[in-house]
């Protein structure tokens, strides 16, 4: 069974709140997706691996002290050396950037493409 994040208490692991300091432990309407709550003045995204590799489109972000999404920097298998790295290659960078950019891609070509077949037609 696990522990209270804020009294140690040990709860049921299908408690929305904690019965002996009352802290909710639960999404609001969502009693399955557990609420990560920071313990202290520190924001949750300072140790978020969302934050960290800057996927997280939370509104609150980087002030958030309550998120549903929160997923430990410290647990994870990626360390922040492996996610931000300066020292990539322009090809690396390039590759991340269309990843990250499928739309603007898909735009780039289709004008490239249409410059291609009007500079074709217009030679012809």
């Amino acid at each position: 069974m696990p522990n209270c994040p804020r009294c140690h208490y040990t709860i049921n692991s299908n408690a929305v709140s904690c019965p002996h300091c009352g802290i909710v432990l639960k999404a609001y309407g969502h009693p399955g997706i557990t609420l990560h709550q920071a313990l202290g003045e520190e924001p949750l995204c300072e140790s978020c691996s969302y934050h960290a590799d800057d996927t997280c489109n939370f509104p609150q972000r980087p002030h958030a002290q309550e998120c549903t999404l929160y997923n430990d920097l410290s647990q994870t298998r990626l360390h922040f050396d492996q996610i931000y790295n300066p020292r990539r290659s322009s090809l690396e960078s390039l590759g991340l950037w269309c990843q990250r950019h499928p739309v603007l891609l898909g735009l780039l070509i289709l004008a490239a493409v249409s410059f291609l077949l009007a500079l074709m037609a217009q030679l012809s």
